[in-house]
């Protein structure tokens, strides 16, 4: 019984499961075509137009061939009525009851039988005499199928009217069938005698089948020119949207002489011709943007090589005169120590405007190596350290007990991170500084947490922006140039990674650093969230989707 159970069980998962991957197939085919949605969609209002037509005409025409027969039944029913009052008036009064109704019954059922083809033939039916003897014992005189009359057509008839009721009876053959039943009381020599005509609606139910089959073969073969006429009208529509669709996939990836074939004057036509100038259009802003960036970066390549040959120059001298600064006049010695920290500044702009530039041309190269991520950490925090001891600001380190290891760029990593720890030192407000590191096996995530001014909504993004600065009027402290976060994001992208940024108002700005463990892995996730608290630790009710 369990094996037997299990089986079930087992059979019952494959079902659900394969249900499961055809729902799924299904769906993914119904989102991506636009074809099969509108043939479905044809089909499914015309079946239910089909539906609902074919319901009104089996239905108009079930009560007109009933009425038909009711009123041919109830002509009928007169007829009989008097050819039954008349026979037993004329009738030997000696005969008994019984006798006397069942010849009468049998001159009914013969003509019945045997009527001709006039307008009036309601074709064959069976008769049934009933006369109630004794109200008090309830002992009746029948002849005919008495036990076919329905009980309430029975008590209308008692009570002297004229009735009628659809019922079915027996066919002789075991089989019931549809039938009209007609009753009326008469005014015969017997008293209490009741007629009743059944009629079996044979005929009038092979009518209705035939239309009902001839209707559902009609339906199926209209919805079949239905869903023909559906898809080859949709296909007309599709097929240029297709067209459009490789022609637009094309167009992004660089084939900018990309276009629409048009055909015709119609409406297609008119949409690929305006693809077509758009298309156009945009392929010669592309051109001419590409020709600007190009001369850009080539002029931001320029100037930064041409100005390290005045700079060195500029350098040497400077050197010269800072090492003799303490034989110099107090305010000589002001203006050359002024001097010096602004020519350092000057050359960090220069090697990061050429750095960006090669960013910006695609010739940044990544020099991978696995290694221990607590090496760039390090290097980042020994570059920082005289800054959080100028501003006073505690630096505290999250890290993992157990090694943690990538393959990285050691001094791309090493040069974001340094960038991320003197953006939260500048705008720190003198509070501790927190650098977290985590990792799920497929993703490393360092987070660099300060808690001082914040960002307002909408800043997250643009800090990344070149020489965008949140406040102007702010110094800063650690001589940066408005490059490092955007260097710093183009780094992490080179090594597939990405670099996101979190801020309130007041609450401080938690930067996120996530690079993946082997090179070339696709992200998922991170193993940190971007937002924590303000002591740095993780917020409990914080979870990653990106």
């Amino acid at each position: 019984m369990i094996r037997r159970s299990r089986r079930i069980n087992s059979t019952l998962g494959r079902i659900t499961r394969a249900a499961a991957r055809f729902g799924r197939s299904f769906g993914k085919i119904w989102r991506r075509s636009l074809q099969l949605r509108v043939v479905v969609s044809t089909l499914l209002l015309s079946f239910v137009v089909l539906l609902v037509l074919g319901l009104v005409l089996v239905s108009q025409i079930t009560d007109s061939l009933l009425n038909v027969k009711l009123a041919a039944a109830t002509e009928a029913l007169d007829r009989a009525r008097v050819t039954v009052e008349r026979d037993l008036s004329s009738s030997d009064g000696a005969m008994s009851t019984e006798t006397r109704l069942r010849q009468t019954r049998s001159l009914l059922t013969d003509r019945g039988t045997n009527s001709g083809q006039g307008s009036d033939d309601v074709g064959s039916f069976d008769t049934v005499l009933v006369v109630r003897n004794s109200v008090r014992d309830g002992h009746e005189t029948i002849a005919g199928p008495a036990n076919e009359v329905p009980t309430n057509l029975r008590s209308m008839v008692q009570g002297g009217q004229v009735a009628y009721q659809y019922s079915s009876v027996d066919n002789g053959s075991g089989t019931n069938v549809p039938a009209l039943i007609v009753g009326t009381p008469t005014n015969s020599a017997i008293a209490g005698l009741e007629l009743y005509l059944v009629f079996p609606l044979t005929n009038e139910q092979k009518m209705v089948n035939l239309v009902r089959g001839t209707l559902l073969t009609g339906a199926v073969v209209l919805l079949g020119l239905l869903a023909a006429i559906a898809w080859l009208v949709s296909r007309q529509v599709v097929i240029p949207v297709r067209s459009a669709s490789r022609i637009a996939v094309r167009f992004a990836d660089g084939r900018l002489k990309e276009r629409m074939p048009v055909r015709g004057e119609d409406d297609i036509a008119r949409l690929a011709t305006s693809f077509n100038d758009m298309a156009e259009s945009l392929s010669k802003q592309i051109t001419h943007l590409e020709e600007f960036g190009g001369l850009q970066r080539q002029f931001t390549s320029d100037v930064s090589h041409e100005l390290r040959t005045p700079l060195t120059t500029v350098r040497m001298a400077s050197d010269l005169l800072y090492e003799a600064r303490d034989e110099l006049d107090p305010m000589y010695k002001r203006s050359v120590e002024l001097l010096d920290k602004e020519l350092d500044r000057f050359e960090t702009l220069l090697t990061e405007l050429l750095e960006i530039s090669r960013h910006d041309a695609g010739m940044a190269e990544l020099a991978a190596e696995r290694m221990d991520m607590a090496i760039p950490i390090d290097g980042a925090l020994a570059t920082v350290r005289h800054l959080a001891d100028d501003t006073g600001t505690e630096l505290v380190l999250d890290l993992p007990a157990e090694p943690v290891l990538a393959e990285i760029d050691p001094r791309r990593v090493e040069r974001i991170l340094r960038n991320l720890l003197a953006n939260a030192i500048d705008h720190g407000e003198h509070k501790p500084v927190t650098l977290t590191m985590r990792s799920d096996g497929d993703a490393v995530a360092i987070t660099v947490r300060d808690n001082g001014i914040g960002l307002r909504p909408g800043e997250e993004k643009l800090v990344f922006n070149r020489f965008w600065r949140s406040d102007p009027s702010r110094v800063r402290r650690s001589g940066g140039t408005g490059l490092g976060l955007a260097i710093s994001i183009e780094d992490a992208r080179l090594h597939q990674g990405r670099l996101e940024a979190w801020g309130e108002p007041g609450k401080g700005t938690c930067f996120r650093l996530t690079l993946p463990l082997v090179r070339g892995h696709k992200l998922l996730g991170s193993p940190l969230p971007l937002k924590q608290s303000g002591n740095g630790r993780v917020l409990a009710t914080e979870g990653d989707t990106s």
